[in-house]
């Protein structure tokens, strides 16, 4: 079986959703299914994190490299505490050189998907957050994150539409994706991924 390194916050942990309602889980699936023989993701990842706190926890961690495929997905924690992009960018970079040779050197076993908007959720607008603002630090992590992934030569799938199209799709805590945006990411992110394991 070919194996599978999700690294990430609360979006690869799958917060409030079952096991095999996370999107690394159903991406595993979604493969499997079309006959990749992947085995489902090892994660590293924990709701709240930002990218050094990834970083320290892959310090320690028990890896067993290489991977086939490695997905990477931080930095809303960076955003929600208020740092700035331009500090993410350095982060980012190393986190995404820590995954490509997690994945045997090969920037092109390894996928990055971009921050969903958290602003168009229930939680932002009934703590009365100033959601234009979030979109727009979200576009500049964004922004950011594309760059130095297309520079690594890595693959890149933007999810941000999806949270911004299907708002409702959330979890009970209203923050938040449910297991059907969820499924809606790893439909979006199965082309690149199916690509980068044939």
């Amino acid at each position: 079986m070919l194996s599978y390194l999700a690294l990430g916050d609360s979006y690869t942990i799958g917060e409030g959703v079952p096991a095999e309602g996370r999107w690394p889980m159903r991406l595993a699936a979604a493969l499997r299914a079309q006959g990749v023989a992947l085995a489902d993701p090892i994660i590293l990842a924990t709701t709240g994190w930002t990218t050094d706190e990834l970083s320290a926890a892959m310090d320690t961690a028990a890896f067993a490299p290489p991977y086939d495929l490695a997905s990477l997905l931080i930095g809303v924690n960076n955003q929600y505490r208020g740092r700035s992009a331009d500090a993410y960018r350095g982060e980012f970079r190393r986190l995404l050189e820590r995954a490509i040779a997690l994945a045997g050197g090969r920037p092109g076993h390894v996928l990055v998907l971009s921050i969903p908007d958290w602003g168009v959720t229930p939680f932002a607008r009934d703590s009365g957050r100033d959601t234009a603002r979030i979109a727009a630090e979200l576009d500049a992590f964004n922004a950011v994150a594309v760059a130095e992934t297309r520079s690594m030569g890595a693959a890149f799938v933007d999810i941000a539409p999806i949270s911004r199209d299907f708002p409702a799709l959330l979890a009970d805590d209203g923050l938040h994706p449910s297991a059907a945006q969820y499924a809606l990411w790893a439909e979006a992110a199965l082309p690149a991924a199916r690509a980068l394991l044939a």
